[in-house]
């Protein structure tokens, strides 16, 4: 698509698109936040809650599935609209379901409808972070993932004080919609219509048809870097779900120690992808991915065989660092051809969500036999083979990387 837009329009589109990518991330936070109130009012065993929970996933992946075709048809923005508003609806049935009608399976129909509408939206986000790269010529998709983790933080802070002062899940939740809905619909102004729609208007070539859209996972460029964000994804996802977990178990520390590691986390992978965009302009693509594969594989290797809970929080910094990138620039790497820009870009988040979703309960299944500590080998691994594949995500038709 060709974009005929002047310095401000473009400028406008680019700050819109980082304020876009926090509004999930704070939408996560929220239902996140009110999970220990939702369970106890369910009165639900962690194996159900599990089962509750995996209705996001369900939602998710079908959501991811059917991304392309629909910005195919009617481009990013609109997704990216629907998207959001769909989940805001899930969120509300979520907050109705965990504490007016007491059902867990209101609260699965609303995690899915989540999941769904998060899905979808989270394709189009990316799909219009990479038009914005092509358009202004820099590396810019690292930082929005990073408006996303402070959207994160906002969502996580909201529900904090919302819990502390008493405030009912249902009307925390549905403020928290509202807010996402509002802030979408200005948003959207900004954003140029028709994002990723395959049409003959800008383009000699004809449209993609849905069996060349779903063609796209075969392509072998397309695998590999799939397989990347599959095995850095993969590095994000098990320090999410189970690093308090691995510090109190594997180092014999207090729960405090354990979020206090998990913090340092975080922070470590924002701040590498909020100086992302600086790196990958000066290093290009395929360094960065190398470094940070190196970065993650090394502090992995600390917290693994580090021995003291004060050496083991060097190689969480590591860890979050080298995880930073991952995801972002494959994902970007995905968007080069903007021909199929929609399915390429669709296929590689799934692998990644693939990864944030499967990955860790597997961890959990190795580690319920070897310690989980031990059981960071397997990322390990799953890292090196994302290191050794990096030269795939060099840019189409260029030389350097």
């Amino acid at each position: 698509m060709n974009y005929s837009l002047n310095r401000q329009q473009i400028k406008l589109w680019r700050l819109s698109i980082y304020f876009i990518f926090a509004l999930p991330g704070f939408s996560m936070a929220s239902w996140v936040s009110r999970t220990p109130t939702i369970r106890d009012t369910l009165g639900a065993s962690t194996a159900q809650m599990g089962w509750i929970i995996f209705g996001m996933a369900v939602g998710s992946i079908v959501g991811l599935m059917s991304a392309s075709h629909l910005i195919a048809h009617k481009g990013g923005r609109f997704v990216m609209v629907t998207g959001l508003a769909i989940s805001s609806i899930g969120l509300i049935i979520v907050g109705v379901g965990g504490s007016w009608f007491v059902n867990s399976i209101i609260v699965f129909s609303g995690l899915a409808v989540f999941g769904f509408g998060n899905g979808i939206c989270d394709v189009a986000m990316n799909v219009e972070g990479t038009a914005v790269e092509g358009v202004t010529k820099k590396s810019l998709l690292t930082g929005f993932h990073a408006a996303f983790s402070v959207g994160t933080l906002f969502g996580a802070i909201a529900g904090s004080v919302a819990t502390k002062s008493g405030v009912s899940v249902p009307i925390h939740i549905t403020f928290a919609a509202v807010v996402t809905v509002i802030f979408i619909i200005f948003l959207a102004r900004f954003v140029p219509k028709g994002t990723g729609k395959e049409d003959n208007d800008d383009s000699n070539e004809p449209p993609m048809s849905a069996r060349e859209r779903m063609a796209v996972w075969k392509e072998p460029r397309t695998i590999l870097i799939s397989i990347i964000v599959l095995g850095m994804a993969f590095a994000e996802g098990s320090a999410n779900d189970w690093l308090p977990l691995i510090m109190v178990d594997g180092y014999n520390v207090t729960p405090t120690m354990g979020s206090f590691a998990f913090g340092l986390f975080v922070a470590a992978m924002t701040i590498g992808r909020a100086i992302g965009g600086l790196l990958l302009d000066r290093l290009g693509r395929v360094l960065v991915l190398r470094i940070s594969a190196l970065l993650a594989i090394v502090g992995l290797l600390i917290v693994i065989f580090g021995g003291s809970y004060e050496f083991a929080t060097i190689g969480i910094v590591l860890w979050g660092l080298g995880a930073a990138f991952g995801f972002p620039v494959g994902l970007s790497a995905a968007g080069d051809n903007p021909r199929g820009v929609a399915a390429r870009v669709s296929a590689v988040a799934t692998a990644g969500y693939l990864a944030f979703l499967v990955g860790p309960p597997f961890l959990g299944f190795i580690g319920e036999m070897i310690g989980l500590l031990r059981a960071l080998i397997v990322v390990l691994i799953t890292v090196t083979i994302a290191g050794l594949l990096s030269q795939a995500a060099k840019p189409i038709g260029k030389t350097n990387n």
